[in-house]
């Protein structure tokens, strides 16, 4: 397949233009990022976006591997000179890879066999007598020929088990029948689960799945890799079933089977032989990957999602952050970090230490607010962080706080993660001298002047926004969460006179090492003035100035273009269309009365069409927007600060941390966060969670179930629900309750509202809304 047949049938595959994909290809090649090409090449790949071009390289990149394969296939089997024109002609017609191997299968060099040692022994001319199915012989008649003890063949019961053999292996290296026992367990096949004898009669994470099976086209993803960590941790034992009778008579059919040969029976033997031994073990094996590989996709898109909401969520700005990393016995951590993000002062409080420890952490606070200007507190939210945010707020309205401007409010902050920033190398290179802790607080009041600036420097799968994260491929969530960095970064802009070098490392045409260039080229020489100054950091040329340019920005430059996405070499053009308005360039910007003026054909150009001017026009309409909400703080409930404190029907705002595909999490501001099922997220049938909620909304949820125990919160956000409060007591005391209320009868409804009918394996199913509270096991 020639590189034209592989843009040809990615073109044809994705609804594309053929020569669009040429263009992304050839533009990859030369070194283009993703961003720019979406971005500043429009022109050459008519308007497709980011989405479509990774699946252009992807799609590439597999068919490029399948043709490499499909050459070395060819080639082996030439070699071992049984390569017919029929055989290549299949082997050329192959679109995937599984097909492909299916096919290589018979001669791959495999260990040494029943039938080959069947055939060694001269068995493969009585394998074809069988095959052929004649009506006019006597099997043991025939088949005593093939007896001999010098090829240790001692009987007829000898010589047919070994033709048995040999068919057998035929059969279960045919192709067909390989992708049909596939499909059957795809699509008949289910799953059964039960508890290990080591662990019967014990409580598990896994109990919900102690007696469980559902039909494999209908387990979802997250209840699949449930089962797979079961397994991995020795709880669990699952096994896929199918029909194997019917499967047995299909692939009868695919043989000469003939009922009036004598030799029918030992085809029939043949066959149950290949069924067991070959096609179904290969199969169940084949479509448990298959399983593992569709609950990896689904699972990975929704810590992608997820973890798209938290970047993009809205930031503070540039405001200065008291920042508090909790602590009992080693105190909390106090920082002050300025409009930039940079430390001016750090403290360290003790809270649980008595009355004098208290009142010298008062005084410690409200020094700081009256020294600096200080907009917001920040408070991490783990351990200690409810206790640490109620003494601050009600420090907040302690008289003696009289600071000038904005009084600052109290607000908890997500620690996922800050750990494994303090330790990281990043962490110490920017802070060397500063203890863990430290660099904490400073990350935790970082994270609410702008979330996606400091987040950046983890790796993402650390911030925990996911589910079953650490049981999917991992080299393909690090790429898909490496993709949703990329594309946040791009789409809201980086600030160069403020970026940190992991930040900067994001941007298109840079890396790791031009970043820290540019941030000591800073150092030394002051703020960038303009954009072409980048030209003289080391190792910044022009191919990474042509990529990164249009993502920077620099508040304030000479050039006002330079605060915005409008590329430098279209610079000419806007400062054209501005001379042609009569105006300078920096009042041309923001002035929509200008811009309407403005006779767009006049401006096109082969290098310049409609997609980059109308881009340039929207961008001067509004100059480096931010594409973030608005910051909005939000409200917990003073009085409700530990678990015990929550009562059932009680309403309270939370913020969504976590979306996954059975429901979302909510903190609710009592440490731990509480679950609102899918079947609980809204008043009508939801069929996924996001299209509902994403991370980082504010939403109003009722208590629906407390299990202290467990410290597991069951929360619903539907208004159509009443809350049975009478056995409050119990419910608290004891685990989640399976009365009328729960879930279950909403799962039979969500089978109806679908138009399938309930699988009859859902019955041993029974529904426990903690269930899948094993996301950060």
């Amino acid at each position: 397949m020639s590189e034209a047949t592989i843009q040809a049938l990615i073109a044809e595959e994705l609804s594309v233009p053929e020569n669009s994909v040429r263009a992304v290809i050839e533009m990859q090649a030369e070194g283009a990022t993703v961003p720019f090409i979406a971005r500043y090449r429009k022109e050459k790949t008519g308007g497709l976006d980011e989405v479509q071009i990774r699946t252009i390289f992807e799609r590439r990149t597999y068919l490029v591997e399948l043709e490499a394969r499909r050459a070395s296939v060819i080639a082996e089997i030439e070699s071992q000179g049984k390569l017919t024109d029929a055989l290549k002609a299949k082997i050329q017609a192959c679109t995937t890879k599984s097909e492909l191997e299916d096919l290589y299968l018979p001669f791959k060099p495999k260990r040494r066999t029943k039938a080959m040692i069947a055939k060694e022994r001269g068995l493969e001319p009585l394998a074809d007598k069988v095959w052929e199915q004649p009506t006019d012989l006597n099997v043991d008649e025939f088949a005593a020929q093939f007896v001999s003890v010098e090829k240790e063949v001692p009987d007829v019961a000898a010589a047919l088990l070994g033709a048995r053999q040999i068919i057998a292996e035929r059969l279960g290296e045919d192709p067909e029948l390989r992708k049909a026992a596939r499909e059957t367990y795809l699509e008949t096949g289910v799953l059964s689960v039960k508890k290990m004898a080591a662990y019967e009669g014990k409580v598990t994470k896994f109990d919900n799945y102690e007696d469980f099976s559902e039909p494999v086209k209908n387990i979802a993803s997250h209840r699949f890799l449930a089962v797979r960590r079961g397994e991995t941790e020795g709880v669990l034992l699952g096994s896929l079933a199918i029909d194997e009778e019917a499967f047995e008579e299909r692939v009868q059919k695919a043989t000469p089977l003939n009922e009036r040969s004598p030799f029918a029976e030992e085809m029939k033997k043949a066959c149950k032989e290949a069924v067991a031994r070959h096609l179904l073990t290969g199969a169940q094996v084949e479509a448990r990957v298959e399983l593992k590989t569709r609950a990896d996709h689904e699972a990975i898109e929704v810590f992608a999602t997820n973890l798209r909401e938290l970047l993009m969520a809205a930031p503070l700005g540039s405001k200065a952050v008291l920042g508090i990393d909790p602590g009992q016995r080693t105190g909390c951590k106090v920082v002050v970090v300025d409009e930039t993000g940079k430390l001016l002062e750090n403290e360290t409080i003790y809270l649980v230490q008595g009355e004098s420890a208290t009142k010298k952490a008062e005084e410690v606070i409200l020094r700081i607010c009256k020294t600096y200007p200080i907009h917001a507190i920040a408070v991490g939210n783990g351990t200690h962080g409810r206790e640490t945010e109620a003494f601050i707020k009600k420090l907040l309205k302690d008289p003696r706080l009289e600071t000038p401007g904005t009084q600052p409010f109290c607000i908890s902050v997500s620690e996922s993660g800050a750990s494994i920033y303090s330790a990281s190398d990043v962490a110490r290179e920017e802070f060397p001298d500063l203890d863990l802790t430290v660099r904490g607080a400073i990350s935790i009041a970082r994270r609410l002047q702008d979330p996606l600036a400091e987040l950046v420097k983890l790796d993402p799968k650390s911030i925990g926004v996911g589910q079953y994260q650490h049981d999917v491929f991992q080299a393909r969530l690090g790429r898909k969460l490496g993709e949703v960095v990329e594309t946040c970064v791009h789409e809201v802009g980086v600030e160069l006179n403020t970026a940190s070098a992991p930040l900067l490392a994001r941007v298109s045409g840079l890396n790791a090492s031009v970043a820290k260039r540019i941030v000591s080229h800073r150092d030394r020489q002051g703020s960038f003035k303009s954009r072409k100054e980048l030209l003289d950091v080391t190792g910044l040329g022009p191919r990474a100035f042509e990529q990164a340019a249009g993502f920077l920005r620099i508040r304030g430059a000479e050039n006002p273009l330079d605060a915005s996405a409008v590329h430098p070499e279209r610079y000419a053009l806007v400062e054209r269309i501005a001379k042609d308005l009569g105006v300078p360039v920096a009042q041309l910007i923001g002035s929509h009365e200008m811009l309407s003026r403005l006779e767009r054909a006049h401006y096109l150009s082969e290098q310049v069409g409609e997609f980059t001017l109308n881009d340039i026009v929207s961008e001067l309409l509004k100059p480096g927007r931010d594409p973030r909400d608005t910051f909005e703080r939000p409200q917990f409930r003073d009085d409700v600060n530990s678990i015990q404190d929550l009562k059932l029907g009680m309403a309270l705002e939370g913020v969504v941390t976590n979306v996954t595909a059975f429901g979302a999490f909510v903190d609710i501001g009592v440490h731990q966060d509480g679950l609102v099922h899918i079947s609980k997220l809204a008043n009508q049938f939801v069929k996924n969670p996001s299209d509902v909620v994403k991370v980082g909304d504010k939403l109003t949820v009722r208590v629906l179930e407390i299990d202290l125990e467990r410290q597991r919160i069951s929360l619903t956000a539907r208004t159509d629900e009443v809350i049975d409060t009478s056995g409050q007591a119990s419910k608290q005391a004891g685990g989640p309750s399976q009365g009328k209320r729960g879930p279950q009868g909403n799962r039979q409804r969500e089978s109806r509202e679908q138009g399938g009918k309930k699988p009859a394996s859902e019955q041993k199913f029974q529904y426990n809304p903690f269930a899948d509270l094993m996301r950060r096991s």
